[in-house]
């Protein structure tokens, strides 16, 4: 019991979830490298890709909050729906900036990011019988 960390997380444990952890990150950010690159011309690299996978969720999050607390303490509940608005452009602000784009560049890098995720993860699961890692879409 001397190697327990946090609750019953043992020093394994940890290392197992941070493994886990990066290696959901890389597979996270080929659809975004993809994206990028096919937005970019070729010029996205994927590191820009994974720095874009590491502070895009993060600075969502911040936004999110943020806004949430300071304007609803304002206008109420409906800050709420500004908050996730501004979040939103928050997050694509980190996608422009990543990829070195203008606001339309960033948009288009999302958007295709998510249907090259959603085609990554419709033609691993036809092949493989799973489906990695949105457990949302339907199994074929």
């Amino acid at each position: 019991m001397s190697n327990l960390i946090i609750g019953n997380m043992t020093l394994t444990s940890l290392l197992v979830t941070i493994i886990g952890l990066i290696i959901l990150w890389i597979v996270v950010s080929v659809p975004v490298w993809i994206a990028g690159k096919a937005v970019t011309g070729g010029k996205g690299t994927f590191g820009e890709a994974m720095l874009a996978t590491l502070f895009g969720p993060v600075v969502y999050a911040v936004t999110l909050i943020l806004v949430d607390f300071f304007l609803g303490s304002l206008i109420g509940s409906s800050a709420y729906i500004i908050a996730l608005i501004l979040a939103f452009v928050a997050w694509i602000w980190v996608y422009k900036a990543s990829f070195k784009t203008g606001w339309l560049g960033g948009i288009a890098i999302a958007i295709l990011a998510v249907v090259v995720f959603a085609v990554i993860s419709i033609v691993l699961g036809a092949l493989f019988g799973l489906i990695v890692p949105a457990p949302f879409f339907p199994h074929i």
